[in-house]
């Protein structure tokens, strides 16, 4: 078997140890990793808000992980639209998206590509919404 090529994807905004363990995790998994990381736009039509970093941050702080192989910069949620990009063998996802129904679909679509979606666990204590709350309470 050739190398296993893995890809994850987020928004990465106010990065968090969350975000490190996933993509520590999913490195674990794969020999070549690449992470997709939502533009500002994206972000905006299923959050409705934008992120507090700017793009070109983000993404630099993504590509600086030692974890991380490739860093694409991803303006649509559709795994089958990357997937036909970029071919990975396995998308990973934090396990608190288990049951949702839009990654039960996301799970079969890959199958039938010959991918696989990986549900990785994920980190409880933080994330970058409860940063935001924080950030209110000063």
């Amino acid at each position: 078997m050739g190398k296993v090529i893995g890809y994850t994807q987020g928004t990465y905004d106010m990065f968090h140890i969350g975000h490190l363990n996933l993509i520590k995790n999913a490195k674990r998994r794969c020999d070549y990793l690449i992470v997709g990381v939502n533009t500002d736009e994206l972000v905006e039509s299923y959050k409705n808000k934008r992120p507090i970093v700017p793009l070109e941050e983000r993404a630099e702080i993504v590509r600086s992980i030692k974890y991380v192989d490739e860093v694409i910069i991803t303006n649509t949620l559709d795994k089958k639209e990357i997937w036909d990009k970029i071919r990975f063998d396995e998308i990973y996802i934090g396990d608190d998206w288990k049951g949702n129904e839009r990654w039960e679909r996301t799970g079969k679509e890959m199958e039938a590509l010959g991918a696989r979606l990986v549900y990785l666990p994920y980190t409880k204590d933080t994330s970058s919404t409860m940063l935001r709350e924080k950030l209110k309470e000063y």
